[in-house]
Protein backbone atom coordinates (compact mmCIF):
# COMPACT_ATOMS: atom_id res chain seq x y z
CA UNK A 1 0.00 0.00 0.00
CA UNK A 2 1.75 3.06 -1.05
CA UNK A 3 2.43 5.82 2.22
CA UNK A 4 0.65 9.17 1.20
CA UNK A 5 2.57 12.88 2.65
CA UNK A 6 0.30 15.59 1.72
CA UNK A 7 1.79 18.96 0.29
CA UNK A 8 5.29 18.30 1.61
CA UNK A 9 7.55 21.14 0.70
CA UNK A 10 10.57 18.37 0.43
CA UNK A 11 11.01 16.10 -2.24
CA UNK A 12 12.70 13.48 -3.61
CA UNK A 13 14.01 13.35 -7.01
CA UNK A 14 15.36 9.93 -8.64
CA UNK A 15 18.16 11.44 -10.49
CA UNK A 16 20.17 9.04 -13.29
CA UNK A 17 20.80 6.10 -12.26
CA UNK A 18 24.17 5.10 -12.72
CA UNK A 19 26.83 2.57 -11.29
CA UNK A 20 29.23 3.05 -8.71
CA UNK A 21 32.19 2.28 -11.13
CA UNK A 22 30.88 4.42 -13.83
CA UNK A 23 30.13 7.57 -11.69
CA UNK A 24 32.70 9.48 -11.77
CA UNK A 25 33.48 8.63 -15.71
CA UNK A 26 29.92 10.25 -16.08
CA UNK A 27 30.15 13.00 -13.46
CA UNK A 28 33.60 14.33 -15.24
CA UNK A 29 32.39 14.08 -19.05
CA UNK A 30 28.91 16.07 -18.17
CA UNK A 31 30.86 18.75 -16.37
CA UNK A 32 33.44 19.09 -19.41
CA UNK A 33 30.19 19.26 -21.77
CA UNK A 34 28.49 21.71 -19.17
CA UNK A 35 31.72 23.87 -18.99
CA UNK A 36 32.24 23.49 -23.20
CA UNK A 37 28.62 24.34 -23.39
CA UNK A 38 29.10 27.93 -20.81
CA UNK A 39 32.11 29.13 -22.89
CA UNK A 40 31.36 28.47 -26.58
CA UNK A 41 27.60 29.78 -26.09
CA UNK A 42 28.61 33.04 -23.74
CA UNK A 43 31.33 33.77 -26.47
CA UNK A 44 28.97 33.39 -29.57
CA UNK A 45 26.99 36.34 -27.56
CA UNK A 46 30.56 38.53 -26.36
CA UNK A 47 31.28 38.28 -29.89
CA UNK A 48 28.22 39.20 -31.71
CA UNK A 49 27.79 42.09 -29.20
CA UNK A 50 31.42 43.37 -29.54
CA UNK A 51 32.11 43.10 -33.21
CA UNK A 52 29.99 45.58 -34.78
CA UNK A 53 30.02 44.07 -38.44
CA UNK A 54 27.53 41.12 -36.86
CA UNK A 55 24.93 43.61 -35.60
CA UNK A 56 22.66 42.26 -38.67
CA UNK A 57 19.32 40.63 -37.91
CA UNK A 58 20.26 37.57 -38.55
CA UNK A 59 22.50 37.46 -35.61
CA UNK A 60 20.75 39.26 -33.17
CA UNK A 61 17.94 37.22 -33.72
CA UNK A 62 20.47 34.09 -33.28
CA UNK A 63 21.39 35.55 -29.85
CA UNK A 64 18.34 34.17 -28.17
CA UNK A 65 19.77 30.53 -28.85
CA UNK A 66 22.81 30.64 -27.16
CA UNK A 67 20.88 32.28 -24.12
CA UNK A 68 17.72 29.90 -24.19
CA UNK A 69 21.06 27.01 -23.97
CA UNK A 70 23.00 28.80 -21.29
CA UNK A 71 19.22 29.22 -19.32
CA UNK A 72 18.32 25.89 -19.91
CA UNK A 73 21.81 23.63 -19.36
CA UNK A 74 22.26 26.12 -16.21
CA UNK A 75 18.96 25.08 -14.45
CA UNK A 76 19.45 21.17 -15.16
CA UNK A 77 22.87 19.94 -15.29
CA UNK A 78 24.49 21.39 -12.48
CA UNK A 79 21.19 19.74 -10.75
CA UNK A 80 22.13 16.25 -11.94
CA UNK A 81 25.46 16.20 -11.58
CA UNK A 82 25.06 16.80 -7.90
CA UNK A 83 22.87 14.52 -7.64
CA UNK A 84 24.82 11.82 -9.32
CA UNK A 85 27.41 11.99 -5.96
CA UNK A 86 24.83 11.71 -4.07
CA UNK A 87 23.17 8.87 -2.36
CA UNK A 88 19.50 8.19 -4.14
CA UNK A 89 18.07 8.40 -0.18
CA UNK A 90 19.68 11.59 0.03
CA UNK A 91 18.51 13.59 -3.52
CA UNK A 92 16.04 15.94 -1.67
CA UNK A 93 15.19 19.12 -3.51
CA UNK A 94 12.10 21.68 -1.92
CA UNK A 95 8.94 21.88 -4.12
CA UNK A 96 9.24 25.79 -4.53
CA UNK A 97 12.99 24.85 -6.76
CA UNK A 98 11.66 22.40 -8.26
CA UNK A 99 8.51 24.26 -10.01
CA UNK A 100 11.53 26.90 -10.72
CA UNK A 101 13.18 24.17 -12.24
CA UNK A 102 10.01 23.17 -14.49
CA UNK A 103 9.52 26.42 -15.80
CA UNK A 104 12.48 26.85 -16.43
CA UNK A 105 12.81 23.83 -18.50
CA UNK A 106 9.54 24.17 -20.14
CA UNK A 107 10.86 27.77 -20.92
CA UNK A 108 13.82 26.25 -22.51
CA UNK A 109 11.84 23.49 -24.82
CA UNK A 110 8.91 25.77 -25.83
CA UNK A 111 11.61 28.82 -27.16
CA UNK A 112 14.01 26.33 -28.52
CA UNK A 113 10.97 25.98 -31.26
CA UNK A 114 9.92 29.72 -31.15
CA UNK A 115 13.22 31.03 -31.58
CA UNK A 116 14.13 28.61 -34.62
CA UNK A 117 10.76 30.07 -36.14
CA UNK A 118 11.74 33.49 -36.24
CA UNK A 119 14.96 32.71 -37.71
CA UNK A 120 13.27 30.82 -40.40
CA UNK A 121 10.82 33.84 -41.64
CA UNK A 122 14.35 35.87 -41.36
CA UNK A 123 16.19 33.71 -43.68
CA UNK A 124 12.58 33.71 -45.76
CA UNK A 125 12.71 37.33 -45.86
CA UNK A 126 16.81 37.42 -46.95
CA UNK A 127 15.93 34.87 -49.50
CA UNK A 128 13.14 35.35 -51.14
CA UNK A 129 12.62 38.82 -50.76
CA UNK A 130 16.73 40.08 -50.32
CA UNK A 131 15.39 43.96 -51.90
CA UNK A 132 13.28 44.52 -49.39
CA UNK A 133 15.28 42.75 -46.28
CA UNK A 134 16.64 45.63 -44.50
CA UNK A 135 13.48 47.56 -44.95
CA UNK A 136 11.12 44.72 -43.68
CA UNK A 137 14.01 43.31 -40.68
CA UNK A 138 14.65 46.55 -39.05
CA UNK A 139 15.61 46.60 -35.54
CA UNK A 140 11.87 47.51 -34.32
CA UNK A 141 11.16 44.42 -36.42
CA UNK A 142 14.23 42.34 -34.71
CA UNK A 143 12.78 43.47 -31.25
CA UNK A 144 8.75 42.13 -32.09
CA UNK A 145 10.22 39.13 -33.55
CA UNK A 146 12.00 38.23 -30.49
CA UNK A 147 9.63 39.93 -28.00
CA UNK A 148 7.14 36.96 -28.98
CA UNK A 149 9.51 34.44 -29.29
CA UNK A 150 10.13 34.73 -25.88
CA UNK A 151 6.27 35.94 -24.65
CA UNK A 152 4.08 33.33 -26.45
CA UNK A 153 6.56 30.60 -24.67
CA UNK A 154 6.16 32.92 -21.09
CA UNK A 155 2.21 32.75 -21.73
CA UNK A 156 1.85 29.05 -22.75
CA UNK A 157 4.58 27.88 -20.24
CA UNK A 158 2.75 30.00 -17.14
CA UNK A 159 -0.72 28.45 -18.27
CA UNK A 160 0.93 25.02 -17.69
CA UNK A 161 2.59 25.15 -14.52
CA UNK A 162 -0.58 27.42 -13.12
CA UNK A 163 -2.50 24.40 -13.49
CA UNK A 164 -0.36 22.09 -12.04
CA UNK A 165 0.62 24.63 -8.94
CA UNK A 166 -3.05 24.45 -8.10
CA UNK A 167 -3.19 21.25 -6.94
CA UNK A 168 -2.47 19.58 -3.67
CA UNK A 169 0.38 16.83 -3.53
CA UNK A 170 0.04 13.49 -1.78
CA UNK A 171 3.48 12.09 -3.45
CA UNK A 172 6.80 13.38 -2.44
CA UNK A 173 9.27 10.83 -5.31
CA UNK A 174 10.19 12.44 -8.82
CA UNK A 175 10.85 9.23 -10.93
CA UNK A 176 12.49 11.92 -13.33
CA UNK A 177 16.39 13.35 -13.89
CA UNK A 178 14.61 16.79 -12.78
CA UNK A 179 11.53 18.45 -12.42
CA UNK A 180 8.98 18.70 -15.31
CA UNK A 181 5.34 19.75 -15.62
CA UNK A 182 4.38 15.76 -16.01
CA UNK A 183 6.62 14.82 -12.75
CA UNK A 184 5.17 17.85 -10.44
CA UNK A 185 1.69 16.89 -11.43
CA UNK A 186 2.25 13.25 -11.19
CA UNK A 187 2.78 13.87 -7.12
CA UNK A 188 -0.90 14.78 -7.28
CA UNK A 189 -3.84 12.57 -6.25
CA UNK A 190 -6.41 14.67 -7.41
CA UNK A 191 -7.68 14.45 -11.16
CA UNK A 192 -5.29 15.94 -13.64
CA UNK A 193 -7.27 15.63 -16.60
CA UNK A 194 -7.43 19.27 -17.37
CA UNK A 195 -3.42 19.45 -17.00
CA UNK A 196 -3.56 16.33 -19.78
CA UNK A 197 -6.26 18.39 -22.03
CA UNK A 198 -4.22 21.54 -21.70
CA UNK A 199 -0.95 19.30 -21.98
CA UNK A 200 -1.54 18.00 -25.06
CA UNK A 201 -3.44 21.23 -27.02
CA UNK A 202 -0.37 23.22 -25.83
CA UNK A 203 1.92 20.74 -27.45
CA UNK A 204 0.14 20.31 -31.05
CA UNK A 205 -0.16 23.72 -31.20
CA UNK A 206 3.56 23.99 -30.44
CA UNK A 207 4.25 21.66 -32.72
CA UNK A 208 1.91 22.28 -35.68
CA UNK A 209 2.71 26.06 -35.27
CA UNK A 210 6.63 25.18 -35.63
CA UNK A 211 6.35 22.26 -38.06
CA UNK A 212 4.19 24.65 -40.17
CA UNK A 213 6.48 27.21 -40.22
CA UNK A 214 9.28 25.19 -41.24
CA UNK A 215 7.78 23.61 -43.58
CA UNK A 216 5.78 27.00 -45.68
CA UNK A 217 9.06 29.31 -45.27
CA UNK A 218 11.53 26.36 -46.68
CA UNK A 219 9.03 25.47 -49.69
CA UNK A 220 8.90 29.07 -50.51
CA UNK A 221 13.11 29.20 -50.39
CA UNK A 222 12.87 26.26 -52.30
CA UNK A 223 10.54 27.28 -55.23
CA UNK A 224 12.86 30.43 -55.30
CA UNK A 225 16.27 28.62 -55.51
CA UNK A 226 14.63 26.35 -57.97
CA UNK A 227 13.53 29.24 -60.48
CA UNK A 228 16.77 30.96 -59.70
CA UNK A 229 19.67 30.82 -62.18
CA UNK A 230 21.50 32.45 -59.22
CA UNK A 231 24.83 30.23 -58.32
CA UNK A 232 25.53 32.25 -55.31
CA UNK A 233 22.11 32.67 -54.26
CA UNK A 234 21.51 28.75 -54.19
CA UNK A 235 24.82 28.50 -52.60
CA UNK A 236 23.67 30.90 -49.46
CA UNK A 237 20.10 29.16 -49.03
CA UNK A 238 21.52 25.62 -48.52
CA UNK A 239 24.36 26.78 -46.54
CA UNK A 240 22.17 28.70 -43.87
CA UNK A 241 19.07 26.95 -44.59
CA UNK A 242 20.75 23.03 -44.02
CA UNK A 243 22.40 24.19 -40.81
CA UNK A 244 18.66 25.67 -39.55
CA UNK A 245 17.01 22.88 -40.41
CA UNK A 246 19.85 20.61 -38.79
CA UNK A 247 19.70 22.06 -35.46
CA UNK A 248 15.86 21.87 -35.68
CA UNK A 249 15.55 18.08 -36.13
CA UNK A 250 17.84 17.33 -33.37
CA UNK A 251 15.56 19.11 -31.11
CA UNK A 252 12.48 17.93 -32.58
CA UNK A 253 13.63 14.38 -32.50
CA UNK A 254 15.00 14.02 -28.68
CA UNK A 255 11.89 16.56 -27.48
CA UNK A 256 9.54 14.30 -29.02
CA UNK A 257 10.83 11.51 -27.82
CA UNK A 258 10.88 12.82 -24.13
CA UNK A 259 7.17 13.42 -24.59
CA UNK A 260 6.35 9.67 -26.04
CA UNK A 261 8.34 8.23 -23.30
CA UNK A 262 6.69 9.67 -20.25
CA UNK A 263 4.28 7.69 -21.37
CA UNK A 264 6.10 4.30 -20.84
CA UNK A 265 7.26 3.75 -16.75
CA UNK A 266 9.31 1.05 -18.31
CA UNK A 267 11.49 3.25 -20.48
CA UNK A 268 11.97 5.95 -17.43
CA UNK A 269 15.89 4.94 -17.81
CA UNK A 270 15.77 5.92 -21.92
CA UNK A 271 13.45 8.86 -20.97
CA UNK A 272 16.35 10.27 -18.45
CA UNK A 273 18.76 10.24 -21.23
CA UNK A 274 17.38 11.95 -24.10
CA UNK A 275 16.24 14.52 -21.43
CA UNK A 276 19.94 14.99 -21.22
CA UNK A 277 20.74 14.60 -24.77
CA UNK A 278 17.38 17.24 -25.54
CA UNK A 279 19.91 19.99 -23.46
CA UNK A 280 23.26 19.32 -24.15
CA UNK A 281 23.67 18.21 -28.15
CA UNK A 282 21.98 21.55 -28.96
CA UNK A 283 24.07 23.85 -26.98
CA UNK A 284 27.19 22.35 -27.88
CA UNK A 285 26.33 21.99 -31.81
CA UNK A 286 24.67 25.57 -32.28
CA UNK A 287 28.08 27.97 -31.66
CA UNK A 288 29.73 25.09 -33.59
CA UNK A 289 27.70 24.84 -36.58
CA UNK A 290 26.38 28.51 -36.70
CA UNK A 291 30.32 29.70 -35.59
CA UNK A 292 31.73 27.73 -38.27
CA UNK A 293 29.34 29.01 -41.33
CA UNK A 294 29.70 32.40 -40.03
CA UNK A 295 32.00 33.94 -42.42
CA UNK A 296 32.15 37.44 -40.52
CA UNK A 297 32.83 35.25 -36.65
CA UNK A 298 35.11 33.58 -38.67
CA UNK A 299 36.89 37.16 -39.95
CA UNK A 300 36.52 38.65 -36.31
CA UNK A 301 38.09 35.34 -34.77
CA UNK A 302 40.92 35.36 -36.92
CA UNK A 303 41.38 39.13 -36.54
CA UNK A 304 41.60 38.30 -32.65
CA UNK A 305 44.32 35.90 -32.94
CA UNK A 306 46.35 37.88 -35.08
CA UNK A 307 45.96 40.68 -32.60
CA UNK A 308 47.01 38.78 -29.60
CA UNK A 309 49.86 36.85 -31.79
CA UNK A 310 51.15 40.87 -32.67
CA UNK A 311 50.64 41.48 -28.71
CA UNK A 312 52.41 38.40 -27.41
CA UNK A 313 55.43 38.89 -30.36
Amino acid sequence: MENYTFNSYMLQIEGLNVEEASRYPVFFVLVSVYLFIMMANIGIVALIVLDKSLHQPMYLLFCNLPFNDILGNSVMLPRVLMDILQPPAERLISYYECVVQAFCSHMFGTTSHTVLMIMAFDRYVAICNPLRYSVIMTNRMVMKLTVSAWGSALVLVGILLGLTIRLSRCRTFIANTYCDNASLFKLSCESVVINNIYGLTFTVVLLISSIGSIIVTYTRITVVCLTSNSKSLNSKALKTCSTHLFVYMIMFVFGKMNIVLHRFPEYSEYRKVCVILFHIIPGSLNPIIYGVQSKEMKRFLSKLFLSRKVLSS
